[in-house]
């Protein structure tokens, strides 16, 4: 029997991030069921623990930057322009097209960094006839789609078999800049890099509150300099309480100095930590001044550890966090904001331990033990299935279980 062949586009302009772990696990696993896949992603680092892995697996890994066009016109990340209109992106769609016509698969699976990055990918496959389905992994109220693109956007959104959003805000923002209901949107999951059991409390000889922001060091989109600013505020330095910023990014020496300008002694930044699990063994709270967001997959660890986050009202935080029970949510990502919510944290902060044991039990009734399967077996009912693929419109705005 001829197994169904997968094409996974990851349009994410990262060598590697949070919203790559969806299409990676199910890449993996449909190869490791000996299903032929190949992967076209920008930024690809074959040094990568992820990439290495499926290489291992048998998996084709093209990079779109060096791969997919002439070395006289390869492209900088990130794709600029979503539609095709400069000479690279002229170039590299019909190079794209012809790949996808020699490989000729049962699937192609579009993953988005945002809403729109990846779209030129679903109006080829819409083009050229190929079955695909669309992952967005964040929408971002500040930043549109130009009426011309949007024209684009709307087509590739709404001849997808499926648009797979991460969060209810990031699918309606995303219907409210497309100026059209999908009704073949779906809520899904992503996977969590912990065990899934919570952890025991962590205490400390004296009595120290420690807060974990766990982020790429990117101010635009993470907000730590928020985070900075209320750290600066007087009440803050007379508490026993410390800040540690796990993650790299562009903005890493910038919220350093930041930090020894505000003169910050109790804000350490350990980098990059692989075993999140470690965090949580010592750190009792997740702080994420998040300006942007699709649902952070920090958050959703943190509560897995069994415990809770202090987090912005963006993307889909809210919809996973209840005030004071689960969590505590700023109204915006703004200074004073933050400051506030970070306050009804400290008021309560003898009822933290409770706190992060109800986030934990909450957060297992919204997240599929197993998000990777989950999300695989529905990519393997649309190869399955002819009737699956009859009707888009099928299934509205539910959510992967």
């Amino acid at each position: 029997m001829v197994l169904p062949r997968f094409v996974f586009i990851s349009s994410c302009t990262h060598p590697w991030g949070g919203s790559e772990e969806l299409w990676a696990g199910a890449a993996a696993l449909l190869a490791e069921t000996g299903h032929f896949v190949t992967i076209f992603k920008t930024c690809v680092d074959p040094n990568h623990p992820q990439i290495r892995r499926l290489l291992a697996l048998g998996c084709r890994i093209r990079d779109l930057h060096q791969v997919c066009l002439p070395h006289s016109i390869r492209l900088p990340r990130p794709l600029v322009r979503l539609t095709g209109r400069g000479p690279a992106q002229r170039a590299m769609r019909p190079l794209v097209r012809t790949h996808l016509a020699n490989l000729n698969p049962d699937l192609v699976v579009i993953s988005q960094g945002a809403n729109f990055d990846g779209v030129a990918y679903g109006d080829l496959c819409r083009i050229s006839g190929h079955p695909y389905v669309m992952i967005s992994q964040k929408a971002t109220d500040y930043l549109w789609p130009s009426d011309k693109d949007r024209i684009v956007m709307r087509s590739a959104f709404q001849n997808a078999l499926r648009c797979y959003f991460v969060s209810q805000h990031n699918l309606q923002l995303t219907e409210r800049q497309i100026g059209e209901r999908l009704m073949n949107a779906e809520i899904v999951r992503n996977p969590f890099l912990v065990s899934g059991t919570p952890l025991p409390w962590p205490y400390t000889q004296d009595q120290s509150i420690k807060l974990a922001c766990v982020a790429r060091l990117e101010t635009g989109e993470k907000g730590q300099d928020i985070l900075l600013q209320v750290l600066a505020r007087q009440r803050w330095r007379n508490r026993n309480l410390s800040v540690s910023f796990f993650g790299a990014g562009h903005n890493g020496e910038a919220l350093r100095e930041l930090a020894r300008r505000l003169d910050l002694t109790h804000v350490e930044f350990p980098g990059f930590v692989s075993d999140v699990e470690s965090i949580w063994k010592t750190h009792h709270a997740l702080v994420l001044p998040s300006r942007t967001e699709g649902l952070p997959l920090a958050l959703i660890e943190a509560m897995m550890c069994g415990r809770f986050g202090i987090v912005t009202n963006e993307g889909g935080s809210a919809e996973v966090v209840e005030e004071g029970r689960t969590g505590f949510i700023a109204n915006s990502a703004k200074v004073g904001d933050f400051d506030h919510a970070m306050e009804r944290a400290w008021a309560v902060r003898q009822q933290w331990e409770s706190i992060g044991k109800a986030a934990g039990r909450a957060i297992r009734t919204m997240v599929p033990p197993d998000p990777v399967a989950s999300f695989t077996t529905r990519l393997l009912d649309f190869v399955k299935s002819p009737a699956s693929q009859e009707n888009s419109y099928a299934y509205t705005h539910k959510q992967s279980q």
